[in-house]
């Protein structure tokens, strides 16, 4: 060793090395998933598409630095600290990388699946293919600087691992909350800088070679200066989503704003009518929480606050309600305060899964509506028999589920499945959409509404704020539904949902 670098290497300063990279790796995959949300929003093809494409990225890196761990102890150092600034200025532009290419590929591509893995492997794979050459130079190193390979191999892989735990949590926990995805970047982009001026300082070097270091590495810093002078996709970024505030009128005397969380429309509010929902889906379950409440006084529970459009139109109408919304993101509601003029006074909000807030708490309700989203999709676990369930506990005898659905007119696989599934909990269950046509491929917004008793009307007017009838499905229409759906049971273990929504034929 002391032939071919200024002096031997302590194993400890390449445990360091180790750790660092791997936690600032694992930083940049979690970090990806909200780079990518504002574009293709957060789904299960999005997260799959981002593990693979960085799990392929390290996957290369390693071979490539495997061969490079062959070579002269100081070279390989210098050439690992020269992959280091390669791994800074990717990551340091894939911010802007993704602006650029973000429309042209998902214009590009008919297949959404495939444009949010293209996409993925445009942005994420070289920052990590190139992060993962060191890992078998430093751990050569570290074996052949010691008495004990063993221990000392024992010692890279542990720091590895340990790293890529303080990478995840400082990510979640700690960077995207307080600095942004942008600003997560850039230090992501100087811990590799760091790493590669402690590789270029262990092999030693002339002049020259440090010269050509410093400004390689100062343009990887002007890249992420440049990323973060630029403007935000978001005008709140929080722990949960990328928060887009959109105005929608000419007028400033009349203003109308849309809430956009990742990339999905959440929430239309004007400030002059709150009293007029302004999307179809919050006119159709206000019409039917109001039409099924019949003016009496009523408890109404909401899964996810969005815009708040509907409490703030229930407010502003005086209707007699006590309202309760459950809304993971305290960013959501402030925005909403903020921006969408609602007042928080109006309504009892819990910050936190709407499925806890339910199973904790055994106050009875007249209406529940559920308006949370994935993406297109409603996460998970508030479509499955068991959750189900637990609303119809947390409901009064004579009381309603109402449920927004997206789904693709040409399939209504997901649609038929969440049919299926309240079925087999509510005695009465209905399908209600706009009475019209639909174009071939469209994506339409159905409510589902569960309950004991049917309701009275086939069909309601209302305004949105156009004036928009909508109707129920005959029961055939909904039996040959579910029956070409398989009458697939959504539960805890198994609700692809994600799946059954898919695409457009």
């Amino acid at each position: 060793m002391s032939a071919h670098l200024p002096c031997p290497i302590p194993v400890p300063p390449l445990v360091a090395m180790q750790a660092a990279v791997s936690a600032a790796s694992l930083v940049v995959e979690i970090v990806a998933g909200r780079m990518l949300a504002p574009y293709v929003g957060m789904s299960l093809y999005t997260w799959t598409s981002i593990i693979a494409v960085v799990l392929a990225g390290f996957s290369a890196g390693h071979w490539l630095g495997g061969y490079i761990a062959e070579r002269d102890p100081a070279q390989a150092l210098r050439q690992t600290g020269w992959t280091m600034i390669g791994a800074a200025l990717t990551s340091a532009a894939a911010v802007l990388v993704l602006k650029a290419l973000a429309g042209p590929v998902l214009t590009a591509m008919r297949d959404p699946v495939a444009g949010i893995t293209v996409l993925a492997a445009l942005v994420f794979f070289l920052p990590s293919f190139l992060a993962g050459v060191p890992a078998p130079v430093l751990a050569r190193l570290a074996v052949i600087s010691r008495d004990r390979p063993g221990r000392s191999l024992g010692a890279m892989f542990a720091a590895g691992a340990l790293g890529a735990i303080g990478g995840t949590l400082l990510a979640g926990f700690v960077f995207i909350s307080w600095l942004g995805s942008v600003g997560t970047m850039a230090v992501v982009t100087v811990t590799y800088l760091l790493v590669a001026l402690a590789c270029f300082r262990l092999a030693g070097g002339n002049r020259r070679q440090a010269t050509m270091q410093l400004l390689v590495g100062l343009l990887a810093l002007a890249l992420a200066a440049a990323s973060l002078a630029g403007p935000s996709p978001c005008t709140v970024e929080s722990r949960y989503f990328c928060i887009r505030v959109i105005d929608l009128s000419d007028d400033p005397a009349a203003p109308v704003r849309l809430m956009v969380i990742d990339h999905l429309g959440h929430g239309i509010s004007a400030r002059n009518t709150p009293e007029t929902l302004q999307t179809d889906h919050a006119a159709m379950l206000d019409a039917l929480a109001r039409t099924r409440t019949a003016g009496r006084p009523f408890d109404a529970f909401f899964i996810g606050g969005g815009s708040y459009s509907i409490p703030r139109a229930w407010a502003a109408r005086g209707l007699p309600v006590r309202m309760t919304v459950a809304e993971i993101d305290p960013a959501v509601t402030e925005v909403a305060r903020s921006d969408f003029w609602f007042d928080a006074a109006t309504t009892k909000i819990r910050h936190d899964d709407a499925r806890r807030v339910l199973r904790e708490d055994p106050a009875r309700y007249d209406v529940i509506i559920g308006d949370a989203f994935t993406d297109i999709a409603v996460p998970a676990h508030l479509v499955t028999r068991e959750f189900f369930e637990l609303v119809a506990a947390r409901l009064h005898p004579d009381g309603v589920y109402l449920m927004n659905v997206i789904d693709y007119a040409n399939r209504l696989q997901a649609l038929a499945a969440i049919v299926a599934t309240l079925r087999d909990v509510f005695p009465v269950v209905e399908v209600w959409v706009e009475q019209r046509r639909p174009e071939p491929g469209e994506r339409m917004v159905f409510i589902v509404l569960a309950g004991t008793t049917p309701t009275p009307k086939d069909a309601l007017t209302t305004r949105a704020p156009e004036t928009l009838r909508f109707a129920a499905l005959a029961d055939r229409s909904v039996d040959a539904m579910v029956a070409r759906g398989g009458g697939l049971i959504l539960t805890d273990d198994f609700a692809p949902i994600d799946r059954l929504i898919g695409r457009a034929d």
